[in-house]
């Protein structure tokens, strides 16, 4: 295994079959070492060793890159526009822009501190196209320009199946896709066929995998929306959580 970050972040690429530019690994490593300064002020993470940074945030978020690789093909435009909901300290978002500068993406998080890192890791790493937002995504989802703008949704969140779909498929235009990274699934998928039906969505694929290299189990759900989402949804702050969609 390699002895520190700097030799994890090849490794990485290589279990993505997908090398690291001497670039993105400068801008990975800017990334982390900010992360870490801001981690003493906020609580934006609790793995903090090399190789947790390395598998379980980094290799963890860029395991959607072939989803946005097939998005692109099917949209047939230069760039895709993605929102990141509850993105915390800008995983998966902020590692798939370092890696794919063409996306257009928005880190949306509820937590004031938290935008506050993600803003200040967009100034450190000089990136363009990419902002942070700071709300819910019931109030954000209902914004102009954010509603039913997006090619594509990810969140990793820890909520339902039926509440992410409520926070997330608002943000999708009609042909675009959420994906929805969850660890083992512990919840069977279909308890959100109600959800799905009435926001607009359709289950297309369900991939249970281990990350590269590892015995850690994860689940990546790709939702395509198929119809807009009704007027009434999403619904108020807290409902989707304490009343989901069954």
């Amino acid at each position: 295994m390699p002895a520190d970050l700097p030799g994890w972040l090849p490794e990485i690429g290589r279990r993505l079959d997908r090398p690291f530019s001497l670039e993105e690994i400068r801008l990975f490593l800017e990334y982390i070492k900010l992360l870490r300064e801001w981690n003493e002020k906020i609580n934006l993470t609790s793995i903090l060793d090399d190789e947790g940074i390395a598998v379980r945030h980094l290799l963890d978020s860029l395991t959607l890159l072939p989803y946005l690789d097939a998005s692109l093909a099917a949209a047939g435009q230069a760039g895709i526009h993605l929102i990141d909901v509850g993105s915390g300290a800008g995983l998966p978002g902020l590692a798939l822009k370092i890696v794919r500068p063409d996306l257009q993406v928005v880190l949306l998080d509820a937590l004031a501190k938290r935008v506050a890192f993600l803003d200040a890791a967009i100034a450190r790493l000089k990136l363009r196209g990419i902002s942070a937002r700071h709300g819910r995504a019931e109030d954000a989802g209902r914004s102009p320009d954010l509603r039913e703008q997006m090619d594509v949704a990810a969140a990793r969140a820890v909520a339902s199946l039926p509440a992410l779909c409520e926070y997330c498929l608002p943000f999708v235009r009609c042909g675009g896709i959420f994906l929805a990274m969850k660890g083992q699934i512990s919840e069977n998928w279909s308890d959100a066929n109600r959800a799905l039906r009435l926001l607009g969505g359709e289950l297309s694929e369900v991939r249970n995998y281990n990350l590269p290299g590892t015995d850690m189990k994860r689940t990546v759900l790709v939702i395509g929306k198929v119809a807009p989402t009704p007027p009434a949804y999403p619904r108020k702050a807290g409902l989707p959580e304490r009343k989901p969609l069954l």
